[in-house]
């Protein structure tokens, strides 16, 4: 027996006073209320109606009964209520950690406008390179960058494709040999980010091993370094377009087949994801749809070696 339904029943029926209208209220048959009121009150062990040929008339129980069952539909009518309101206008902390380079460029301005829309969200926003445990660390949300397919234990949405350009500075190119394949860079002062996946080769082509006199964990430490003329990088899109735009850097081997770097969202697999982290990941698709296109055609002007 589905006992929140027969007290709703119950309730209706007292309301009602018939059988017969209540059946016709729920588009179902006489017999069938009825049964149902039957099997509540086999289940509570004591009668709650009189029944008669014309009306019903409540027992002493049943006028207990029906008045605590009115609280009890009257909580329940509350918390979905509640959850219908967080789902319009969710409330909360998230907790989120990023990549460093990606939080500093990027996420600092999607967050700020997600700020305004979400007023009453709390967040709590820690930025590493270092991969770390979302679950053990209390994390509500991850971002990872990666060029491959993330095989994890959590729910990924792919949110932006990023491209990686080879950068060196006007003076650089000046002073050192041109570069007009892959293979020239193995003569180039090349930096290497610590965190990437393929370490000393870059994935240009087959696969480009390179060398240099720069390791460091911060693509935005590096770029620095490359725009002050000292060598070259390998640099996700978010980290040097305005240093592109600015004429600070150039790319060199535009045309030369690179890896694509997928940005995910990461968030613990749960049967009910909070409201608040729906919103967020929703916000998150549509604020990098509608800003990839804007930058794609202003790198698109940039002219390259």
């Amino acid at each position: 027996m589905d006992k929140l339904r027969a007290i709703r029943l119950f309730v209706r029926l007292a309301d009602l006073g018939s059988f017969t209208r209540v059946a016709e209220q729920i588009n179902a048959s006489k017999s069938m209320v009825s049964k149902e009121i039957s099997r509540l009150e086999d289940e509570l062990g004591a009668r709650l109606l009189h029944r008669s040929t014309r009306n019903v008339q409540l027992t002493h129980v049943g006028e207990g009964y029906l008045q605590r069952a009115r609280e009890i539909l009257a909580k329940l009518d509350d918390a979905d209520n509640f959850v219908e309101s967080i789902q319009q206008h969710p409330r909360g902390k998230l907790k989120i950690n990023a990549p460093m380079a990606l939080g500093i460029t990027h996420l600092s301005s999607l967050f700020a406008d997600f700020m305004q829309v979400y007023p009453d969200i709390e967040l709590d926003i820690h930025l590493s390179d270092e991969n770390v445990d979302l679950v053990k660390e209390g994390f509500d949300l991850g971002f990872r960058a990666s060029s491959r397919l993330i095989d994890s234990i959590y729910v990924g949405r792919p949110l932006v494709d990023f491209n990686y350009r080879v950068l060196a500075s006007p003076q650089y190119l000046e002073t050192h040999p041109a570069i007009n394949l892959p293979r020239d860079l193995k003569d180039h002062n090349c930096f290497v980010y610590s965190y990437f996946q393929g370490k000393n080769v870059w994935p240009i082509e087959d696969g480009i091993p390179i060398q240099g006199t720069l390791r460091v964990n911060s693509t935005i430490f590096m770029m620095e370094a490359i725009k002050k003329g000292l060598g070259i990088g390998f640099i996700p899109d978010f980290v040097c377009r305005e240093a592109l735009l600015n004429g600070e850097v150039i790319e060199v081997l535009p045309d030369s087949k690179k890896t694509s770097l997928t940005l995910y969202a990461l968030y613990p697999a749960r049967h009910l994801v909070p409201a608040k982290l729906v919103q967020c990941i929703e916000f998150l698709e549509n604020w990098f749809a509608d800003n990839q296109r804007t930058e794609i055609n202003e790198i698109k002007g940039v002219s390259t070696l």
